[in-house]
């Protein structure tokens, strides 16, 4: 009796070391709604600056509207959006005195002429972090996005780029503040937007597109993906 006693004690005082461990062990949950944890950038560059609503009366203070696909030039027409190499920056920094002398701009010419202390070399692209990694199993593809929101149904860039990535136009650093988990990403397409076709005729919604309940039906005799209802589409 005692043995079986200290064998059951021993077994529960197991159980709750082992439940501990696997909760310290785990990530802390995000949110929506929550920004993610800030990515050390290489250099703090200004999303507010450059994407950021223009401020009349304290321009200044303000940002230039610019479109996310001036610098993101490839997520129109890939799977990537892209990171804008040194060039870019270059293109239009080089022509702007007002801000030549600010810390940011410093670095962002080291990159470019190189470091005065040598550790870097002139034309180095910068190495910017990722911030919204994906698991390798899980394919997103811009262009599809952009062509629909964008060019389809003609929605601001700003907003069809924010309902993944958040409202960046407000951040210095960019921060991730989506989960962009399975359900994240399900939600979305399982509401009931009416989808374009060319010509503006409505080929039924997203809930038909992505009836996860059924993903397979009878096509000549043999079991056949319908169409983006195939796992394969998001997970390759």
């Amino acid at each position: 009796m005692h043995r079986f006693l200290r064998l059951s004690i021993l077994l529960m005082g197991l159980f709750v070391a082992s439940s501990y461990a696997a909760d310290a062990a785990q990530p802390a949950k995000m949110t929506e709604d929550s920004l993610g944890p800030l990515v050390e950038q290489p250099i703090e560059f200004p999303h507010f600056r450059h994407a950021g609503d223009v401020n009349k009366e304290h321009p200044e203070k303000g940002g230039m509207q610019i479109d996310c696909m001036y610098c993101h030039t490839f997520a129109r027409r890939s799977a990537v959006a892209g990171i804008p190499p040194l060039q870019k920056c270059i293109g239009c920094h080089q022509s702007i005195e007002s801000v030549r002398e600010t810390p940011r701009i410093k670095q962002l010419f080291e990159y470019w002429e190189g470091s005065k202390d040598g550790k870097i070399a002139a034309k180095t692209p910068i190495p910017w972090k990722k911030v919204h990694a994906l698991p390798d199993f899980v394919r997103f593809n811009h262009e599809r996005h952009i062509q629909r929101f964008v060019f389809q149904q003609n929605r601001p860039v700003q907003e069809a780029c924010g309902y993944c990535h958040g409202d960046v136009k407000t951040m210095t650093v960019a921060r991730r503040s989506k989960t962009l988990s399975m359900g994240f990403c399900a939600n979305c397409h399982e509401k009931d937007h009416l989808v374009s076709a060319e010509g503006g005729k409505d080929v039924g919604n997203q809930a038909y597109w992505y009836g996860f309940n059924n993903p397979l039906v009878k096509t000549s005799g043999a079991l056949a993906a319908k169409g983006p209802n195939d796992c394969w589409q998001c997970h390759k």
